[in-house]
C-alpha cells in the first residue's frame, strides 16, 4: 500500500538540534512543510555527503517554509558526537532525529529489519501532516538536494493551485498543465 496522502503516524523522539537535545513529534510536521530524510547510520560514507548537501541548501528550503529532519536509527548522543567530530556534519543546522527503536523507520516503511538500519527514504509532508511525495533508494545511491528542492516547489505549487499539475522538469515560473479532455493525446 502506498504512503501517498496518508497521515504521519504519531511518534515521539529526541533530536540533536542547535547544540541541544530537543523533543520532536508528529506535531512538529503540522502547520508547515517538512522533509524527512532517512539515512542508514552516522559515521558512514554516503550519508555525510547527503546531509552536507542538504545543509548547503538549507537556507533555500527555509525560504520556502520547509523544515528538514534527518533521521537514522542512531541515538541522539551519537548524532551529537558525529556533529562534534565531522566538519561536514557540523554544517547541519536542521534537527538530526534519533530513532534507536526504529519506530519511525517502521512507520515510514524504510526499516531493514535484519540490519536495524533505514534505507535512504525521502518524504515530503504537507502542513496537514500528509505524505505528498516519497522516494526510497538502495543505500548505495545518494540523493541530490537540488532535485529535492525542485520537487518540494512542485508539491507546494500543486497544493496552492488546485486543478493544475507540474510536468516533467517543471521549475518555478515554468508552464503548468490543466488536465482536461482537450489535452488527451495532444502532449
Amino acid at each position: 500500500m502506498s504512503l501517498i496522502n496518508t497521515q504521519v503516524k504519531p511518534f515521539e523522539a529526541t533530536a540533536y538540534h542547535g547544540g541541544k537535545f530537543v523533543p520532536v513529534s508528529d506535531e512538529n510536521f503540522k502547520g508547515k512543510w517538512s522533509v524527512v530524510v532517512f539515512y542508514p547510520a552516522d559515521f558512514t560514507f554516503v550519508c555525510p555527503t547527503e546531509l552536507g548537501d542538504l545543509a548547503d541548501h538549507y537556507a533555500e528550503f527555509q525560504k520556502l517554509g520547509v523544515e528538514i529532519y534527518g533521521v537514522s536509527t542512531d541515538t541522539h548522543f551519537t548524532h551529537k558526537a558525529w556533529h562534534d567530530t565531522s566538519d561536514t556534519i557540523a554544517k547541519v543546522q536542521y534537527p538530526l532525529v534519533a530513532d534507536p527503536t526504529a519506530t519511525l523507520a517502521r512507520h515510514f516503511d524504510v526499516l531493514i529489519e535484519e540490519e536495524g538500519l533505514a534505507l535512504r527514504g525521502t518524504f515530503v509532508i504537507n502542513p496537514e501532516g500528509q505524505i505528498k511525495l516519497y522516494e526510497v533508494h538502495d543505500n548505495g545511491i545518494g540523493r541530490d538536494a537540488k532535485e529535492l528542492l525542485r520537487k518540494v516547489q512542485a508539491a507546494q505549487y500543486v497544493a496552492s493551485h488546485p486543478g493544475e499539475v507540474c510536468p516533467a522538469k517543471w521549475t518555478p515560473g515554468a508552464e503548468t498543465l490543466t488536465p482536461s479532455l482537450d489535452l488527451v493525446g495532444k502532449i
